[in-house]
């Protein structure tokens, strides 16, 4: 429980050190070109991205947790995963197989330099946040198992 309200503070100061979403250009998985603050604009739409990398334990219960609750949680809200993978060249191709072994049904982003999270100047993954409406509206750094029913609490405020 200590661990959960200390990402809740963390996030509340953290949340003040970016608004908006950088002009960053990412490729999806099929190589196309995807530029995040103009492509996933819905009006009042939740966008949940999370950054994480196939290396990253944490990184990967975290999204295997998210994708046994989203389908429940779209019920209640207008909402979409965005996983920014921050795989570079050596380990982008371990990205797919794992992806499509896991069966999210996420979107799913490359960051193969690491534009985005150094412009979001984002230290260490798991890191996620939420945008709305185009600014970033909430952010959790780090990963706790149950941390996602914090998580659901706080996209019902939104």
């Amino acid at each position: 429980m200590k661990n959960i309200f200390f990402l809740l503070l963390l996030s509340s100061f953290l949340t003040t050190a970016q608004s908006t979403l950088p002009e960053v250009t990412l490729t999806n998985l099929e190589g196309k070109s995807v530029v995040l603050n103009r492509d996933f604009v819905e009006k009042d739409k939740l966008y949940i991205i999370s950054f994480w990398a196939t290396w990253c334990g944490p990184c990967i219960n975290e999204l295997d947790e998210l994708n046994d609750v989203i389908e429940d949680w779209k019920k209640e809200l207008n909402l979409e995963v965005i996983a920014v993978s921050t795989d570079d060249a050596r380990t982008q191709k371990r990205v797919k197989p794992l992806v499509n072994g896991k069966g999210w049904p996420y979107t799913i982003l490359l960051d193969t330099n690491q534009d985005l999270k150094r412009a979001l100047t984002i230290v260490n993954i798991p890191y996620t946040i939420v945008v709305k409406n185009g600014q970033i509206v909430h952010i959790q750094n780090g990963y706790v198992p149950g941390s996602e029913a914090a998580l659901l609490a706080k996209l019902k405020q939104l």
